[in-house]
């Protein structure tokens, strides 16, 4: 694990403290005992082979499934040690999610959480790492060693004041928006993504008022102006009201075709307290998704 992670001897030398030639030897000696090349030796380090993803995978689930034996030990003994990693793109992250968290801890007083705000792509690589135990984030691609529990379609929206010209309007067009200034998410989120590649279908040019990675600078901006932002309902849902904003459907395949996903590590047997907060979550997001229909 800590070779696949550092992408060479030497480095897994200086994380484990321990002297290259030992791990070496290990590594030499794991590869004779599955009868496989693990990594292919390459100038600039060790390279995993089919044989070592596989391997490394069932590492983390076997690492990781004994941690969980290690706490439930521990709560034997009255130390109730209940922690779930999160991960979350930053919409979930901001609204419905920790309410959803609040409502669980009302429940299983002893949990604690830990929440990651990452990108999707982020997400899924932190997933397959072990590093966080469910991410809730919105995918258009499968990845390897992800398993996705539960999947909603998520379709992007334009969000406007309540009292805009577009705003009474039950659905929208890309190509009328565009008139409108527009303050819009970078290229690492999904939403960008797919408008960018709408827009490449259609041949229409974006031209932005604001560009940011940081969705409340985003609302501010909406909110006090003319202008049109693009975000998935359950980004917005829980602030439209209160701030006087709507969200309009946008007609457009590519638009559509985003997912609401939560995701797991493939094959790994999760902790009950991990099985019970997705239930949690997945009944949190059908209520949201119940509005907004």
């Amino acid at each position: 694990m800590e070779v696949a992670q550092a992408g060479s001897l030497s480095g897994a030398s200086k994380r484990l403290h321990v002297a290259v030639s030992a791990i070496s030897r290990q590594i030499s000696a794991l590869e004779d005992e599955v009868g496989a090349a693990l990594f292919e030796r390459a100038p600039r380090g060790m390279v995993l082979s089919e044989a070592g993803h596989l391997l490394l995978a069932h590492a983390r689930r076997t690492q990781l499934e004994s941690d969980e034996v290690l706490r439930q030990i521990s709560a034997l003994q009255g130390k109730p040690q209940d922690e779930i990693r999160v991960g979350a793109s930053e919409g979930a992250a901001q609204g419905f999610l920790p309410v959803v968290m609040v409502e669980f801890r009302a429940r299983f007083p002893g949990t604690r959480f830990s929440l990651h705000v990452v990108t999707p792509p982020e997400a899924a690589r932190a997933i397959a790492r072990g590093d966080i135990d469910v991410s809730v984030s919105f995918n258009v691609d499968p990845v390897q060693g992800v398993k996705v529990l539960h999947s909603w379609r998520a379709p992007v929206y334009a969000v406007m004041r309540s009292d805009h010209p577009l705003a009474t309007r039950s659905s929208l067009d890309v190509k009328d928006v565009l008139p409108y200034p527009l303050a819009l998410t970078d290229d690492n989120s999904t939403a960008r993504r797919l408008l960018n590649r709408t827009c490449a279908l259609e041949g229409l040019e974006l031209n932005a008022a604001l560009v940011a990675n940081y969705s409340p600078a985003l609302h501010g901006f909406v909110r006090h102006s003319d202008a049109i932002m693009f975000a998935g309902y359950i980004s917005v849902a829980w602030r439209l009201e209160e701030e006087g904003m709507v969200a309009i459907p946008i007609a457009s395949p590519e638009l559509q075709s985003r997912n609401l996903q939560i995701q797991t590590m493939e094959g790994r047997l999760l902790p009950e307290s991990v099985m019970r907060f997705i239930d949690y979550l997945k009944a949190g997001i059908d209520k949201m998704e119940a509005g907004a229909t």
